[in-house]
């Protein structure tokens, strides 16, 4: 690596950038996967490292077909990123297949060994947890759910939607998950008893944060619900947005990427995701079209 840690703080031109590296899908209408990320990233101020999972024929409205990249290419991009340049946190979006999954998280244990071996800090793992588009449409190879079982004891925050929670959490419901997660969360005010579930059994597997989103309710108010697995007081909230008209492609992503660009800069978790929200309600108040349907966020 070129640069050391501490030139990262010193400023000045020679200043190093933090990085996200970044596994994701290339979409090509430029509102979610890979394009979105890098957008929302810059806009906290970090820097994008973009490893492609799939390749992906959509529009801003529909997916009609996903091909995944094969396991071997994504290490071998994440790879010769990580021998030159410092990673401090991991964007995922889509992983394309479960074979790519494993590749994942094997590059997150190699990052973050070599982080041990230097006495480094833990290295932030953000996972938007992308089982279909906003249609329904299927967004890995197999079974979605079951293609990010490698990943979810290796993640620092992750950001469902309330459907996104369920299915997760259906999957990983056993009684082992359940009792492991069993008052780890004490639910937020204003908690649904769906979403405290949910978030309690991803906390028995292995996430530290939670962050359930509330954009596919009903009603005039998005509620975000966030748990985390070592609770303080006061460190567990809601978050409440006004509800904003039509449909938006790549909100989840502009939100997983902007908490993952903050958490790179040493933005304590708290912080970064209240700020990660206000720029993603920012960016979908302002959203424009390319075409009918879905909205591209203003990033």
């Amino acid at each position: 690596m070129t640069v050391s840690a501490a030139a990262a703080d010193a400023g000045g031109p020679n200043a190093r950038r933090r990085c996200v590296l970044v596994f994701s899908g290339a979409d090509p209408s430029g509102g979610a996967g890979i394009a979105a990320d890098i957008l929302a990233i810059r806009a906290q101020g970090a820097h994008a490292l973009p490893v492609i999972t799939a390749l992906t024929v959509q529009d801003n409205d529909r997916v009609y077909e996903v091909l995944p990249v094969e396991p071997d290419v994504v290490l071998r991009q994440a790879r010769a990123l990580a021998a030159r340049v410092t990673v401090d946190a991991v964007k995922i979006g889509i992983p394309g297949s479960a074979a790519n999954a494993r590749a994942i998280a094997q590059v997150i244990a190699e990052l973050r060994a070599e982080l041990r071996a230097g006495a480094g800090d833990t290295l932030p793992v953000v996972l938007d947890p992308v089982l279909a588009s906003g249609h329904g449409d299927l967004l890995s190879r197999g079974d979605a759910v079951q293609a990010l079982a490698a990943l979810l004891p290796l993640v620092t925050l992750i950001t469902p939607n309330g459907p996104e929670a369920l299915a997760l959490a259906r999957t990983g419901s056993t009684a082992e998950a359940a009792d492991a997660a069993a008052g780890a969360a004490e639910s937020p005010a204003g908690a649904d008893a769906d979403s405290q579930r949910a978030a309690r059994v991803l906390l028995g597997q292995g996430c530290r944060h939670v962050l359930v989103t509330g954009g596919h309710g009903g009603g005039d108010t998005v509620i975000n619900r966030w748990f985390s697995a070592a609770p303080t007081p006061g460190q567990e909230r809601a978050w409440h947005w006004a509800r904003l008209p039509g449909e938006f492609h790549g909100s989840g992503c502009t939100l997983a990427a902007a908490a993952a660009g903050l958490l790179a800069q040493g933005v304590p978790m708290q912080q970064a995701l209240a700020r990660a929200q206000d720029y993603t309600h920012g960016a979908l108040a302002a959203a424009f079209a390319i075409a009918p349907g879905q909205r591209i966020p203003q990033r």
